[in-house]
């Protein structure tokens, strides 16, 4: 598959916020990336499915929702009703992942599981068949405009090993510290997701970076 650019919604401009949808409407990007955080799963509070709602009714593009929550299978549903077409839960955060997975897919939303940058890929063996997407985090999740961690790169050729010998359709995605930097390292790795916050909203051209991002690999990746 061609990669997709999910622009995180985390590092747009509060203050200007429809200006800033439409921007990655008219854009080359694929996504929307939704960081919900409740300041106990992580060290920070951004918002919940009243913003997600209120994003869903300008995006023209499917939102991809995080959830960086403790206790996630209390919410999936009021998440989807708000119009998550994608939704990812911690590893770390479900006790019976299988459980809250299957409780994702019911809605009719893509089901994806996050790991954070301490957590080994191999954890998910016995639940990878039943993802649309592992979301690798290269960065402590919390803050937008961390430093990637480049320990991530081998741990996406692990994951990609894994998908790849079960011949699985589980499609990787990064999210941390991603820019034009770093892109084309990580979809040789084998992700096909790029979630970017402050490398785009920050940029002098938000929307050309978008652009460049997109066209990264063109002619080198595979299918």
């Amino acid at each position: 598959m061609k990669h997709l650019i999910a622009p995180s919604v985390l590092a747009a401009d509060f203050t200007n916020l429809g200006k800033d949808i439409e921007m990655v409407n008219n854009s080359e990007a694929d996504w929307f990336h939704v960081d919900v955080m409740d300041g106990r799963f992580v060290p920070n509070i951004s918002f919940g499915m009243f913003i997600v709602k209120a994003i869903k009714k300008i995006a023209k593009k499917p939102l991809d929702v995080h959830l960086m929550i403790v206790e996630p299978e209390k919410y999936i549903e009021q998440f989807r009703e708000a119009g998550a077409d994608v939704i990812t839960v911690h590893y770390e955060a479900c006790p019976h992942l299988h459980r809250t997975v299957q409780q994702i897919k019911a809605t009719g939303a893509k089901a994806g599981v996050a790991l954070n940058p301490h957590t080994p890929v191999h954890l998910l063996e016995d639940i990878l068949p039943e993802l649309d997407l592992v979301l690798l985090m290269s960065v402590n999740p919390g803050f937008g405009g961390q430093k990637f961690i480049y320990q991530t790169i081998p741990k996406v050729r692990k994951l990609a090993e894994m998908i790849t010998t079960r011949n699985l359709s589980t499609v990787i995605e990064i999210d941390g510290g991603v820019g034009l930097q770093n892109a084309e390292e990580l979809l040789k790795a084998g992700a096909r997701v790029l979630v970017a916050g402050s490398s785009i909203f920050k940029a002098d051209d938000p929307s050309d970076t978008i652009s460049r991002m997109k066209s990264i690999g063109q002619n080198t990746l595979m299918v």
